[in-house]
């Protein structure tokens, strides 16, 4: 049986030197959402009022699609960020790794079919 101190057993579960720099990411990704999300809704909202061909027209202009791509990478990173910090809490070993590494190619391909989407209604 061995006798370990308090401190030995705490040795290596400290601190990661990442948790200021997490919070920081997520404070301003949800500054940013507090802001953009009634802006978007607004303009989601009003984009819908016609026709197929109204709304494609619509969201062709610049403003309503530059609206639409920030709110889109802003939301899905802030949800990155979100879900990495849960993969790195709850899941361990390999199996963490290779989570963490499908949740951050899941999330880029989302911006990149969701800014590709909004390119091809704006052009």
């Amino acid at each position: 049986m061995t006798y370990l101190t308090d401190r030995k057993r705490a040795q290596g579960m400290g601190s990661g030197r990442q948790g200021t720099t997490h919070h920081w990411h997520m404070m301003i990704s949800s500054v940013a959402l507090i802001v953009m999300t009634p802006i978007f809704v607004c303009t989601f909202g009003y984009g819908f009022s016609g026709s197929y061909e109204e709304v494609l027209a619509y969201f062709g202009r610049p403003f309503p699609a530059i609206v639409s791509g920030l709110m889109l990478v802003a939301a899905v990173m802030h949800f990155t960020f979100e879900a990495k910090e849960a993969v790195e809490d709850y899941v361990h070993g390999t199996a963490q790794k290779l989570t963490l590494i499908a949740l951050t190619g899941l999330c880029y391909t989302l911006i990149a079919v969701g800014l590709f989407a909004l390119a091809r209604i704006a052009l």
